[in-house]
Formats: C-alpha cells, structure tokens, sequence
C-alpha cells in the first residue's frame, strides 16, 4: 500500500513557481480524492455494487413484466405513473427495488466505513497521514464525504438507467412530478445509507480492530432489522391491555405509540418515507380517525403534501448522521494515535 503522504507531495510548499500552473488543491480534497479512488478500486465495494445491480437488474425485469396489468388497473389512484410503478410493482415473489435497498443498504455502507480509521492506524498510515498540517475532523469528513460521493453516484446511475430503460420500452414521457418524487427517493436512499456509513465510521473509532467494528456494525443492523420490532411487539403485549377489547380512541393511541416507537429504527423510516414518495395516494403514515377519513377521495396527494409528511422521517435520519458524526469526532479528537 502506497503511503497516503504521496499524495500531498509539493501541497503545502510555499514557494510557487513563475510561470506554473494554478495553485494546487486543498488538503480536504486531495484526501476525499484519495477515498474515491480507494472506494472505487477496493474488491468489497465491487461485490456489493455487483449484488446491488443484480437486484437491481431482476426487480427492474419484474416491474417491465407486469407494468401493462399495473397501469390498466384503473382501481389503483396510482396507475397513470408509470415510472413509479417501475420502481414498486412486484408479482410478489421479487420484492421491488426500494425493499431491496432497505436490505442492502445498509450493509453497503458497512462495507465502506468499517476500517475507515483503525486500518489506518493498523497499517501505521494513521500517524503518517496527520504528521502533515491536516486537521481531524478533516480527515473524518473526507472519509464520510468519499464514500459518500460513491453512494451518491451508484444510487444517481440506477435510477437513471431505470428512467432511460422505461422510455425506450414504454415510450411514455416522464412527467416532472415522476422525476422530483424519484430524485427524492434517491437522496432518502443516500440519507439511509449514508447513516450506516457514519455509525461504521464511528465504530471504526471505538474499536482498533475492522473485524471487531464490522460485526458490530451487522449486529446493530440485524437488531433493527430482526430484532427490533419483535420485542417492541413482545413489550407492548404485555404491559398494554388487548388491543382487540379497547374503544376506537384508545386503538388509534395504541397504534400511534406503536409507530412512535417503531420510528426509532432507520429502517422504518426509511421504508415510510420511500413509500410516501413513491405512492402518491398514500396521505398518512399513522392511524387516522372516522372523523380524518370522512370526506376524503381516494387519489394522489400533491408533491408538496408528500415531502411535508415524510420531513420527519428525512429530519429522523439528518439528526441521526449528525449524532453519530458529533460522537465519532469526539472520541476521534481524544484518541492517542500514537499507539
């Protein structure tokens, strides 16, 4: 492995040639330059894009299978968005792509963020690496800001595969509304997966080994994918009555506090935020009244009304990455990298 001082060689002289070309780039950049590069020559980053485009590929087969029956079904509020459907119709034995991300997601961003800092400092590149006038927090955002710029490429390059293989199939223009509501979910997927990437990254920190930070990371991943809902489930059995015996008000405040506590798992909100974006005719993500559905017509809500009920699922996963990287810059900053 080449030594990461390599790439900040002549960066900080201070003489400047006559005649010479522009100044060079700053720290930060050569160093998120370096995590593209890394990230994008590295063997786990290839399995995983590969995993994900053959999921990607077979849900795509899937929903240009079915997408005739889909838009014809003139039951569903849905059915005259096409390219929404592209990304949400399913014979049910394939589940569509947005599930497929939820699943995968998070281990992509495991993947990246695992041995951001203790293989550093395992591979004795760590101190080599500060010894040049590089802040920390510099250094954690450059590896938090590469990988992402890698998610955001992959997520960005799918979905316009997928817009460019609906207009040749289908020949159906893509109205604005479809385009905002799928730039949408790609920057919900890269708010999920990119909050995996920070706790990974954090991890990495806490622990001076990568296989130690790996499992825990997937540990934390199948608690709140598995685990999560099941003993919420067990908890609220047992401590509140049966939900079948209680009156209609006490049934929407069951379910309320039910959702309330589900919300603490990103991939609840994910799930809700993305289904929100992608149907349209979805106008709630909690319990509503008699008195909240009286009235109300079955078709798709504004986009407007869409991202003002998935704000707080989007402000969720913001909060969420900004905790993990005000921990991980924390523990970073008291860290004798020396040892």
């Amino acid at each position: 492995m080449e030594s990461p001082a390599i790439y900040f060689k002549g960066l900080f002289s201070k003489g400047v040639k006559r005649n010479s070309a522009p100044l060079p780039a700053s720290p930060f950049t050569v160093m998120v330059r370096k995590e593209v590069a890394d990230h994008v020559r590295s063997w786990r980053f290839i399995i995983m894009v590969g995993i994900i485009v053959l999921t990607f590929l077979g849900a795509m087969y899937v929903s240009l299978s079915n997408i005739s029956n889909a838009v014809a079904n003139v039951n569903d509020p849905d059915h005259l968005y096409v390219y929404l459907k592209l990304l949400t119709t399913t014979d049910r034995t394939v589940p569509s792509f947005y599930v497929f991300i939820s699943f995968l997601g998070p281990l992509l961003g495991i993947a990246l963020g695992f041995d951001a800092i203790n293989a550093e400092q395992n591979n004795a590149t760590l101190t080599l690496l500060l010894a040049q006038p590089v802040y920390r927090d510099n250094l954690l955002l450059a590896k938090f800001t590469g990988a992402l710029i890698v998610i955001s490429v992959l997520f960005l390059s799918l979905c316009l595969l997928m817009i460019g293989a609906g207009l040749i199939i289908t020949g159906v223009s893509m109205e604005p509304v479809e385009f905002f509501r799928i730039l949408g979910f790609v920057v919900l997927s890269i708010l999920y997966v990119g909050f995996w990437l920070s706790l990974s990254i954090c991890l990495s920190v806490v622990f001076k080994r990568a296989a130690t930070s790996a499992i825990t990371a997937i540990g934390i991943w199948l608690f709140f994918t598995v685990f999560y809902g099941i003993i919420i489930n067990i908890i609220l059995t047992a401590v509140l009555p049966d939900k079948n015996l209680l009156q209609p008000d006490a049934v929407v405040g069951y379910d309320n506090l039910m959702m309330n506590l589900l919300s603490i798992a990103p991939g609840h909100l994910y799930t809700d935020a993305t289904t929100t974006l992608l149907m349209p005719s979805v106008r709630s993500l909690g319990p509503m009244t008699m008195d909240q559905m009286a009235g109300a017509i079955p078709s798709p809500l504004p986009l407007k009304e869409s991202f003002m009920i998935v704000w707080p699922q989007v402000s969720g996963l913001i909060s969420a990455i900004t905790v993990c990287f005000a921990l991980t810059y924390y523990l970073f900053m008291r860290r004798e990298i020396r040892t």
